[in-house]
C-alpha cells in the first residue's frame, strides 16, 4: 500500500504540471490578451489566484506521498505521539 501512495505522489506531480501547463496556456493567457474587460478579470482570477492554489495543492500533496508522509508507520506514530 506504501509503494501505491509513492507511485500516486508521481501522478500528483503530473497533475499538477499538466494542470499549470493547460490551465495557463488554454484558460489564462487567451482570456489576457483578448482585449475585453470581462475577459481580463476572468484571466487575472485564473492565472494569479487559482492556478498557484491548484498546482500548489497538487504539488504539495504529491512531495508529501515521496517523502513518504502518508506511510502507514508514519500515520499510526504521529497520531499516537511517538516519534519514528
Amino acid at each position: 500500500m506504501n509503494r501505491i501512495k509513492r507511485y500516486l505522489g508521481l501522478l500528483w506531480l503530473a497533475l499538477a504540471g499538466l494542470a499549470g501547463y493547460f490551465g495557463t496556456t488554454s484558460l489564462g493567457i487567451p482570456k489576457l490578451i483578448s482585449g475585453k474587460l470581462d475577459d481580463l478579470v476572468f484571466g487575472i482570477i485564473i492565472v494569479f489566484i487559482l492556478m498557484p492554489l491548484i498546482v500548489g495543492g497538487l504539488g504539495c500533496f504529491a512531495i508529501y506521498a515521496l517523502q513518504g508522509e502518508y506511510d502507514e508507520e508514519t500515520v499510526k506514530s504521529a497520531s499516537s505521539g511517538q516519534e519514528t
